[in-house]
């Protein structure tokens, strides 16, 4: 999806406030935007059965570096990363319950200035979440209403990546398609 080279196959979401954009030395550099900056996909895009992985790295701010919007059958939702002052990891939204308030809140700490591998599957019944190898998410969605946080996020749809009031490198932007969910959350 990211060849390193060139910012070809994305546009520039069309946020009040956004930074800047650039492609440099293999990598998605957004400047700090007040308060988003993002990218949308402009090719197909699965709507199920597929998994995203990216490099993501939070070079200056202290909120979310990686807020990855994706499409779940007919619906969408975003996955953020380093959320509501640094630390929050979850899925915006299931049941109307944001990142914040939800099954998939997780707190941990993201360092500023260090790569993180973050990988999100998307199946019929789940979603499930990596970060580097640790599975953090592993969320039956049959009896969930998946649904985007309201706000300004939903200019990332159908497939979409922002940071809020932060500075965000990414690289290695890739998916595949899958069969179905990889494992269960001990």
């Amino acid at each position: 999806m990211f060849d390193g080279q060139s910012l070809t196959g994305w546009t520039e979401t069309a946020f009040a406030g956004r930074g800047e954009i650039q492609c440099r030395e293999g990598m998605m550099v957004l400047k700090m935007g007040d308060p988003f900056t993002g990218l949308n996909w402009t090719n197909d895009f699965p709507h199920m059965n597929y998994e995203v992985a990216l490099d993501a790295f939070r070079a200056m701010g202290s909120d979310f570096f990686c807020g990855l919007t994706v499409p779940v059958g007919d619906s969408f939702c975003s996955l953020i990363v380093g959320g509501w002052g640094g630390s929050l990891l979850g899925i915006s939204s299931l049941n109307g319950l944001d990142a914040s308030e939800n099954e998939t809140t997780k707190y941990m700490n993201f360092e500023s200035r260090r790569w993180y591998r973050i990988r999100l599957r998307v199946t019929e019944k789940r979603i499930q979440v990596w970060v580097d190898t640790e599975k953090l998410v592993d969320v039956d969605t049959s009896d969930k209403k998946i649904s985007l946080r309201p706000g300004d996020i939903e200019m990332s749809k159908p497939f979409g990546l922002a940071c809020w009031q932060t500075s965000a490198f990414w690289r290695e932007i890739k998916y595949r398609r899958v069969s179905g969910p990889e494992g269960r959350a001990k």
